[in-house]
């Protein structure tokens, strides 16, 4: 039978990659998306490589983002996020991606979703459907189309390209409706064969549960290998991550939390030294504070930009691990998160919890770059 084939643009956004669709040229119902997807990426694949697809092995290769008219009134386009998971047939809308979300400004321009701007930068007010969230992407254009040439360098990607500023409006609540969703900024967390351990449950931009390296036997300047080498070390972030599902409301139980990415589970330690993947030496006065982060099961070889964020956001509510662990008397508008990757540079601003309420995020800032990489049509086979 002859392959199925899709209008489609493949693209780098930050340190992820993924297959934007335009939302027209998909069925109009999202339950017949999923086969699709899995088709396209190479999806269930048990040996973990989707050699027979558009992914990558990786859960920041193996995305798919979906743009089309905005249902907002305050947004130029609607975007919408969908993780393919390797070995497993399955499909996550619960999250949002950061990092492809600096590529969906580029790509509403460059499409021809949004008129080209007048002057030489384009404003694009992104509607996250995932998390029900305004983005706010701004970069430069040339002759009508964003740029790509550039000086900004991430630490992760080769090379240079145009910057592009991410504002992620009022970030806390994104799944749970809620910055604090168990009413605490740290709390003690019942974790079934682990016992009691301190964790603090975040939900700015994706939800979060992070806990102290030393208290799960880590350091975090662990390289990714290592960490998915120490079976013991995965089995506890595991076993963290579903009791705090359920603790934060995502998850009713831990069947059903282990069917979930949310929440992503991150260890935290105060600066240290430590050698990038790419043979970099990090001091500790290079940084603020230090993370690793598991994502859909996998650790990850930066961090999430949801992940920085989020992260970004903790050191800044009192009480918090982060906030506990992070260097204080630094630059009030930046935090300098280390990853196994190199560093990451973050803005956020939170208000203190008044009397009877809880703290408020109102932003959390960073600068990715973008650059589209094919465009044609993507084919894949029959998912009868």
């Amino acid at each position: 039978m002859p392959q199925h084939k899709l209008p489609a643009v493949f693209m780098r956004g930050g340190t992820s990659k993924a297959v934007m669709f335009h939302a027209r040229d998909l069925p109009a119902s999202r339950d017949d998306w999923a086969p699709i997807f899995l088709a396209l990426m190479g999806s269930p694949d048990p040996s973990m490589r989707q050699l027979d697809g558009m992914g990558g092995g990786v859960s920041s290769l193996s995305k798919v983002c979906i743009i089309g008219p905005p249902s907002h009134p305050d947004a130029d386009v609607d975007y919408t996020f969908a993780q393919i998971l390797i070995d497993t047939a399955r499909v996550d809308y619960a999250i949002n991606c950061g990092n492809m979300s600096s590529a969906i400004g580029p790509f509403a321009v460059d499409e021809g979703l949004v008129p080209p701007p007048k002057g030489r930068e384009a404003v694009v007010r992104i509607h996250n459907t995932n998390t029900k969230k305004i983005i706010v992407s701004r970069f430069a254009v040339e002759d009508g189309l964003a740029a790509v040439d550039g000086d900004m360098a991430l630490d992760g990607v080769a090379g240079t390209a145009a910057p592009i500023r991410l504002e992620f409006l009022a970030p806390g609540g994104a799944r749970t409706g809620k910055l604090l969703p168990t009413g605490h900024a740290t709390r003690m967390l019942e974790v079934p064969g682990l016992g009691r351990i301190a964790a603090s449950m975040i939900d700015a931009a994706n939800p979060f549960v992070f806990v102290a390296a030393a208290d799960v036997g880590a350091t975090a300047t662990e390289r990714p290998q290592e960490i998915e080498q120490n079976a013991p070390l995965m089995q506890k972030l595991e076993s963290i991550r579903r009791a705090a599902s359920i603790a934060m409301g995502i998850a009713g139980d831990l069947e059903k939390a282990g069917n979930m990415s949310a929440p992503f589970v991150a260890f935290v330690a105060p600066s240290v030294a430590q050698t990038t993947l790419s043979g970099r030496c990090l001091e500790p006065a290079d940084m603020d504070i230090s993370v690793r982060v598991l994502s859909s099961g996998q650790p990850h070889r930066a961090t999430p930009l949801t992940g920085a964020m989020c992260l970004a956001v903790a050191t800044r509510v009192a009480g918090s691990i982060p906030y506990e662990l992070a260097r204080k008397g630094g630059d009030p508008k930046m935090i300098r998160i280390a990853h196994p990757s190199g560093l990451i540079v973050v803005d956020a601003k939170v208000e203190p919890a008044k009397p009877g309420a809880e703290p408020h995020a109102e932003y959390a800032a960073v600068y990715r770059t973008a650059r589209r990489l094919f465009e044609g049509r993507v084919l894949y086979r029959s998912v009868t």
